[in-house]
């Protein structure tokens, strides 16, 4: 919150499918001094569009490819009229490295999200309408949805996530990497201390201590059948907007589990239509 955060330099590199309704490019640009990767779907037609910033689950660096991930909704909102810019975030692709991001909590990818709307925001192209832009986000990028909110409010018009993460990353580092095994969950202890010794630490890490400072409405998505992401990350996360009197709203998929699968349809006609009523 402390950082001037900088993106900049958005450049549309080659052509990787062309649709009746957009064209989908290699993407590049820069974050905080870092060069970014990912992919841009440009709808046809004269615009300008709204855009819409996406920000991707876990998927392994090792195996991701650019723009993997969240396939569907790149596809269906660049259909229904918005630019669709998907990040690659660091670490992956064809971006840049950073070698601390995992032991300072994957926070690089709040700046690299951060990032990518400045550089839409200052990319001058007739296509794109800079001043209407919002965020979207799956599982992760749930979680990194909710502190691009309180880093920046003002940032972006509207957020949808969908499945989040725990807006507590305490607890997201118990769940999915202390008791896997993971050695990076030691090395998150040696550099700043467990919740127990440092806990003054693991409160500022989390966007729940700053949910006064968020200005954007928010619409989350959670299947009850989500053995993944527990739904009830998303009530606490809810009731903590409520009660700071933000606009929330939590969307319930009753036997949806993390992927959503016969629901998936139905969340996305809320979702555009969210998106519609706040970006349009």
């Amino acid at each position: 919150m402390a950082r001037d955060h900088q993106g900049s330099d958005l450049r549309l590199g080659s052509v990787l499918a062309r649709t009746e309704a957009y064209t989908r490019y290699a993407i590049t640009y820069e974050a905080n001094g870092l060069t970014i990767s990912g992919i841009m779907n440009v709808p046809e037609g004269k615009g300008p569009f709204p855009a819409l910033v996406l920000a991707h689950g876990y998927i392994d660096p090792a195996v991701y490819t650019t723009g993997r991930g969240l396939a569907r909704e790149q596809d269906l909102l660049a259909r229904d009229g918005y630019v669709v810019l998907h990040t690659d975030y660091r670490n992956h692709a064809g971006s840049d490295d950073d070698p601390d991001n995992d032991v300072d909590l994957r926070l690089g990818y709040t700046e690299d999200v951060i990032g990518a709307v400045l550089a839409l925001r200052s990319a001058d192209r007739p296509k794109i309408d800079d001043d209407r832009i919002g965020l979207l986000g799956r599982s992760m990028g749930g979680g990194v949805v909710y502190n691009t909110l309180v880093v920046a409010p003002g940032l972006v018009d509207a957020a949808v996530v969908f499945a989040p993460v725990s807006s507590r990353p305490a607890e997201n580092i118990d769940h999915f990497q202390r008791r896997n095994g993971d050695p990076v969950a030691a090395e998150i202890d040696a550099k700043h201390g467990t919740p127990e010794e440092n806990p003054e630490f693991w409160e500022q890490v989390s966007p729940l201590t700053y949910v006064d400072r968020v200005t954007e409405p928010l619409l989350i998505h959670h299947g009850t059948a989500d053995d993944t992401c527990p739904l009830a990350w998303s009530e606490r996360t809810a009731a903590a907007f409520e009660t700071a009197g933000k606009d929330v709203e939590l969307r319930k998929y009753a036997g949806e589990g993390h992927t959503f699968g016969p629901r998936w349809p139905a969340s996305m006609d809320t979702t555009t239509a969210f998106f519609d009523r706040h970006l349009r």
